[in-house]
């Protein structure tokens, strides 16, 4: 039986893909669990619209991160944090913190998108990676220094 993957599915294929399967394993686990539809001609007409608009969307989207990746690569962020001897950090700075400095300066980012394996507790300049798109990856300058004590 031919059908249509509405999900990725482990060791069968990628959402969109027209796979051939088991009789069984379609109308029992398949389709009731609405990972596929069956393989009819309408359902692929369906399915081919819904994968051209997506490559329309994802076009639309690349363009506009790549306009972005120019305005971020100049951003440099400052975060200063108590410190206490030999110079050890209280505290650290997040991938939320830094997407709220980025949303002061007036761009809209998800800290999802911002590839900060673990929090920044050092002091130092770091390059910290902001995923724009699945292609298209910009740099964002973070400085951590210490906080001035104030007499």
């Amino acid at each position: 039986m031919e059908v249509i993957l509405k999900e990725d599915v482990n060791n069968l294929g990628h959402r969109g893909e027209v796979v051939k399967v088991a009789e069984g394993y379609g109308r029992n686990f398949l389709l009731p669990k609405r990972l596929a539809i069956e393989a009819t001609q309408a359902n692929k007409a369906v399915i081919e619209q819904m994968q051209q608009s997506a490559v329309r969307r994802s076009v639309r989207e690349k363009s506009d991160a790549e306009s972005l990746v120019g305005q971020l690569d100049q951003v440099a962020l400052t975060f200063e944090r108590r410190v206490g001897e030999n110079d050890h950090l209280f505290g650290s700075v997040t991938s939320g913190e830094i997407a709220q400095q980025l949303e002061k300066q007036g761009f809209s980012i998800d800290r999802r998108k911002i590839q900060l394996d673990e929090p920044l507790r050092q002091l130092g300049e770091f390059h910290v990676p902001v995923k724009l798109h699945r292609e298209v990856t910009a740099h964002v300058k973070v400085t951590v220094k210490a906080e001035e004590v104030g007499a």
